[in-house]
C-alpha cells in the first residue's frame, strides 16, 4: 500500500526566544488517514511542535508542507479552510459560562453565515454524543473534564477536517474516563480523519497509534511504526523516569 503523507515537518527549528531552541532541525511525517502518536518527557518540545505546525509559533529554519505546500504563516482561518483543526491543552479553547450548544456554534465560525450547513454539523455533533444534547442548554463549564474534551473534539470536527491535531487529549482524567476519549479518537479515524496526537499516556496511546515519534530535547529520537517500537518501549520509558526523576 502507498503511503500517502498528509502533513510533512521538514528540518523545523523552532522556539519562544530567539536564542533558545525547542525544537531543533525536527523532521516527521503524518501519514494520511492513521492515527500518528508524538510521545516524550516533560520539557520535549512536543506542545511546541503542534503550536509550530498550527502557526501559532514560525519556524526559525525548516517549513511545514499540507498535501506537499508550504502553510507557515497561515492563519487559523485558513489552515480551518485547508481541513486542519487543533484542539489545545486541557480545555482552553471553551466558553464556559456559555451554554453546549453556543460553544458548538462558535466552533462554526468560519462556516460564516451558512445556517444550513452549521445546522447539519451540530445535529451531527449531538447524534455522535448524546450527552452532548441533553446538556445543550447548559453551561459547558459544568460538564466534567472528559465530557469538555469530547466538546472540545467534536466542535473541532464541525467543519469536517481532514486532519486534527490534538495536545495531550486526556491530561488530567481518570483512566476510565480517558479509555472514552481514544474511544472517540478511534471512531473518528474510521469517519476518515488523520489524526496527530501529543501525549503523555503512554500505553494507551500506543494501544490506538498507527505511527509512533519519540520525541527527546527537541529531536526525534526514535520512530516508526506501532509494531516497530513496541518492543522497545519499556527501555524508553524507563530512561524517561530515570531523567524526570521518577514523575
Amino acid at each position: 500500500m502507498i503511503k500517502i503523507s498528509l502533513i510533512q515537518v521538514e528540518n523545523v527549528v523552532a522556539g519562544y526566544i530567539s536564542s533558545i531552541d525547542i525544537l531543533n532541525d525536527l523532521s516527521l511525517d503524518v501519514e494520511k488517514g492513521k492515527i500518528t502518536i508524538v510521545l516524550g518527557p516533560n520539557g520535549a518540545g512536543k506542545s511546541t511542535l503542534l503550536k509550530t505546525i498550527y502557526g501559532f509559533l514560525r519556524p526559525r529554519e525548516g517549513r511545514v508542507l499540507l498535501r506537499g505546500k508550504d502553510i507557515n504563516g497561515l492563519n487559523v482561518e485558513k489552515l480551518l479552510n485547508l481541513g486542519v483543526a487543533y484542539v489545545p491543552q486541557q480545555s482552553k479553547s471553551l466558553f464556559p459560562q456559555m451554554t453546549v450548544h453556543e460553544n458548538l456554534e462558535m466552533g462554526c465560525w468560519v462556516l460564516k453565515n451558512d445556517k444550513k450547513r452549521i445546522k447539519l454539523a451540530i445535529n451531527r455533533a449531538y447524534e455522535h454524543h448524546s450527552f452532548l444534547w441533553e446538556a445543550r442548554d447548559l453551561p459547558a463549564g459544568l460538564l466534567s473534564g472528559g465530557q469538555q474534551r469530547i466538546l472540545e473534539v467534536e466542535r473541532s470536527m464541525l467543519t469536517d477536517p481532514e486532519i486534527i491535531l490534538l495536545d495531550e487529549p486526556t491530561e488530567t482524567l481518570a483512566p476510565k474516563i480517558a479509555k472514552n476519549i481514544y474511544s472517540v479518537l478511534v471512531d473518528l479515524k474510521k469517519r476518515g480523519v488523520t489524526i496527530l496526537i501529543i501525549d503523555q499516556n503512554i500505553r494507551s496511546a500506543m494501544a490506538i497509534a498507527d505511527n509512533v515519534y519519540i520525541l527527546d530535547l527537541g529531536k526525534i529520537k526514535y520512530h516508526g511504526s506501532k509494531e516497530e517500537l513496541e518492543g522497545e518501549m519499556e527501555s524508553i520509558i524507563k530512561t524517561w523516569i530515570t531523567v524526570e526523576g521518577g514523575n
